[in-house]
Order: C-alpha cells, then sequence, then structure tokens
C-alpha cells in the first residue's frame, strides 16, 4: 500500500511550498467577507501564508491577498488577520 500523499501549498509571502497544515488559510466566503480557515476545508476562494509574521508583512506589503481572493481587502481586516498571524507565530514558538 502506498502511503499517502501530503497535500502541499505555497506561501503567497515567501513563495515556497510546504505542507497545508503548516500554513494558514484566509478565505473570501460568498458574502465578500475575508477570514481565517481553521479547518483548510471550506470550499471557497482560498489563499495561504506561513505562520511567519514576516511572510504576512510581505505578502501585505505586496498586495497579495487582494489579488489572490479577487476582493479589496481592508485595513481592518487584515490588521485582524496580523494579529491572528502573531498569536500563531508566538504559539509555535512557546511550543
Amino acid at each position: 500500500m502506498k502511503p499517502r500523499k501530503i497535500p502541499q501549498r505555497r506561501c503567497c509571502g515567501c513563495g515556497e511550498s510546504f505542507p497545508k497544515k503548516e500554513l494558514i488559510r484566509m478565505v473570501r466566503t460568498p458574502d465578500g467577507a475575508v477570514r481565517m480557515d481553521f479547518t483548510g476545508k471550506l470550499s471557497v476562494r482560498g489563499v495561504y501564508v506561513c505562520r511567519s509574521l514576516s511572510c504576512f508583512k510581505k505578502a501585505r506589503k505586496a498586495d497579495r491577498f487582494a489579488r489572490s481572493l479577487e476582493i479589496a481587502v481592508s485595513e481592518d481586516v487584515l490588521n485582524a488577520l496580523e494579529e491572528e498571524v502573531r498569536l500563531s507565530e508566538k504559539e509555535r514558538a512557546d511550543t
């Protein structure tokens, strides 16, 4: 029996590929809201970023979230997402 293949996704900040579970997914919901998808199972348009604040900032500066999600992303939403990434990075460093 073959071992299962681990799904790979590309970080929109650094451009490197990682196992899907190691990345944070941002999604555009059908009503046009942008939020994080912690399950990774929502069937909507999404974009992945490392659990690294530097990658998030690089993607934010280059406006990659708006381009990938095909919608304008407000500063308030980006600030909230940045805080989530910051917490995730800190949580990962503590373990």
